[in-house]
């Protein structure tokens, strides 16, 4: 059983503070980030608890350890709020799917057209699907030159990214924006 980590030791989750510093000297940084140099770890806690504010490690892999007075409390606040407002900006690509059929009428392909811009104007990828019935399976560049004129119409906005191939009878092309 020497291999297996104990499951009642766990790492800590963030940084140590205040009593958790086990180690006896730390380099102190005061609230207005100025340095105040090594101290033993007590009067740095004493200073910290008078200032009524926390001892926290930011640099432990250092020898002494940094320590830096801070409010641990409004720390965390401004850090979950910074990581709420970057995952707000930023946006996930998806896929999605335009299916056309090789006798497609016109106007249907307009709006085929139309849906495929809107996605790659959001940033999103597009795979135009052309799916094959029965004997239309025979006359494959049918369906080629339906695919190919959507590349056409779309090509002042997107750049084919994985060309045409066939994936049983479905054939597709993935569109990304240029």
């Amino acid at each position: 059983m020497a291999g297996r980590p104990d499951p009642r030791r766990r790492a800590p989750q963030g940084p140590r503070i205040n009593h958790q510093i086990r180690i006896r000297q730390v380099r102190v940084i005061d609230e207005e980030n100025e340095q105040l140099g090594i101290m033993e770890t007590a009067d740095a806690l004493a200073l910290a608890v008078h200032k009524q504010l926390d001892l926290v490690e930011i640099a432990p892999n250092q020898r002494p350890p940094v320590c830096r007075i801070m409010d641990f409390g409004k720390f965390k606040y401004e850090e979950k709020k910074k990581e709420q407002a970057s995952r707000r900006k930023q946006h996930q690509v998806q896929v999605k799917e335009v299916r056309v059929r090789p006798a497609i009428g016109t106007h249907d392909l307009d709006v085929k057209l139309k849906r495929a811009r809107k996605f790659l104007e959001e940033g999103d990828k597009v795979l135009i699907v052309c799916l094959f019935r029965g004997r239309q399976m025979a006359h494959k560049e049918v369906g080629e030159e339906v695919v190919m004129g959507v590349v056409k119409e779309l090509e002042d906005i997107a750049k084919v990214e994985t060309g045409i191939r066939m994936e049983g009878r479905r054939m597709v092309l993935m569109l990304a924006k240029r």
